[in-house]
């Protein structure tokens, strides 16, 4: 990417660029549809046809039916009304730091939203169960059974709700979660947790919005990380499948499709979901994955990413744990790996001076302690390599400040010790930032965590 001086920044954290930034064969579909013709899908158009069939081709033969709208808030909306419709239930389980859009409905059921709202009431037909994170959640990857536990949190969350005399309509989860930490659900917790659902009458909704389309490399969608014997009831799609060019799809089965369409009440997007220049982006993006080979890039130098964060964990310390699939990677900062204390001034200052060094790279999860990667599928191993050549320095920077610490702490505890010895008086001494010196190579004095960094620590 370049600002408006022509200053060059890498992009680790731009999923929706999915095949890289204004890539020129998506500009020019775009604009050469633009150019003949843009209507609303009341008239039906070649490009949607082609568009369906070729997407419909990437997924299970069960999902066919395809409902093409604006954004992946408005997928996810269509996909609750779906639901709603085909099981004639009210109720709804979400997970825990489950982040799905922005529009009224959604919010009630994204628990990364509502909880920050002091004065929110959850819904009394939400309910959210743990998130299937193995590194710090409830069960963790020491055991064994891990999905079957956490997939018996929702069985324990259906029957509570058939006590209140509720019934579930959906389980509806990121197939892999990003604004939760970038957590990876151990396999076959889908399939288990679908079992569960579907005998209480309720339907699987899986949230490909960030994931999908190759990023995870070993398979074109996320939700099949956990085996060719898990299908999703309803799909939805957003972000990468325009490259930026506002679109989104919900893909369900002709069963769920068939009742949406006995309600009654007619279903209209016509005005822009699918319209003709749409589509066309969206086949053009097909084609620059399968042309390019996107999914195996993100399969190659997602390893080779993981495998150079690897070496900086054994490195440093404060790196917790290194996960992901693909070009779908996160980083957790702890301050000790034992009690998992979430690292999240340091990880604010991790983010900020990349920045600085024209690198751009978020951090997310509950405690803002996890960096995430999930970069545009063109990343290289070249792109990985400067990365980690920046972040070295700044992850040694940080350590030494808390090393700093440490000794300070250290002698004035000293300090206090002797004077309650003797009884009398002795001088203490007083510390400022400025006597926390690191050398120039790692210097972390300017930033703007620093001052966060010295709260943190209590230093004035």
């Amino acid at each position: 990417m370049y600002d408006e001086n022509g200053q060059r920044y890498l992009d680790c954290i731009n999923n929706v660029a999915h095949v890289g930034h204004c890539h020129p064969d998506v500009v020019k579909a775009g604009a050469e549809q633009m150019g003949l013709l843009n209507t609303n899908t009341r008239f039906l158009h070649d490009n949607l046809v082609l568009y369906a069939q070729r997407l419909q081709a990437t997924l299970p033969d069960k999902l066919s039916v395809c409902y093409f709208v604006n954004s992946g808030s408005e997928a996810n909306d269509l996909a609750l009304r779906l639901a709603w419709q085909f099981t004639g239930n009210k109720d709804i389980i979400t997970l825990e730091n489950a982040y799905h859009g922005h529009v009224s409905s959604l919010i009630d059921i994204s628990p990364y939203k509502f909880h920050q709202l002091s004065d929110a009431e959850q819904s009394q037909f939400v309910h959210v169960a743990p998130s299937p994170d193995v590194y710090r959640g409830k069960y963790r990857a020491d055991r064994p059974d891990a999905a079957a536990a956490y997939a018996d949190e929702v069985k324990d969350i259906i029957e509570k709700v058939h006590i209140k005399g509720h019934k579930i309509a959906a389980f509806i989860a990121e197939s892999l979660q990003s604004c939760g930490g970038q957590v990876i659900p151990p396999v076959g917790y889908f399939q288990q947790v679908a079992e569960h659902v579907r005998k209480a009458g309720g339907v699987f909704i899986a949230d490909e919005v960030q994931v999908g389309f190759g990023r995870v490399g070993s398979r074109f969608w996320a939700f099949q990380l956990q085996g060719d014997d898990f299908v999703p009831d309803i799909v939805t799609m957003g972000k990468p499948i325009g490259n930026g060019h506002p679109m989104s799809c919900v893909v369900t089965t002709r069963e769920v499709a068939e009742a949406f369409l006995s309600s009654g009440m007619e279903y209209l997007n016509e005005y822009f979901g699918g319209n003709p220049v749409s589509c066309a982006v969206g086949l053009a993006v097909l084609d620059v994955i399968e042309k390019e080979d996107l999914q195996g890039n993100a399969l190659r130098v997602g390893q080779y990413l993981t495998n150079v964060l690897e070496k900086q964990k054994e490195k440093h310390p404060l790196i917790g744990d290194i996960r992901g699939r693909g070009l779908f990677v996160g980083v957790e900062l702890v301050k000790d790996r034992v009690k998992l204390t979430p690292a999240t001034a340091e990880a604010q200052e991790v983010i900020y001076k990349l920045k600085e060094q024209h690198v751009l790279l978020s951090a997310d999860g509950p405690h803002r302690n996890v960096l995430k990667f999930k970069p545009p599928l063109c990343f290289t191993t070249e792109d990985a390599d400067l990365v980690v050549e920046k972040l070295d320095p700044i992850l040694t920077g940080i350590c030494l400040l808390a090393a700093a610490v440490l000794r300070m702490r250290s002698e004035v505890s000293c300090c206090y010790f002797l004077h309650s010895r003797a009884g009398g008086s002795v001088r203490l001494p007083k510390f400022n930032a400025k006597d926390i010196c690191c050398t120039q190579t790692h210097s972390i004095q300017t930033s703007p965590g620093y001052g966060r960094l010295l709260k943190q620590y209590q230093l004035p």
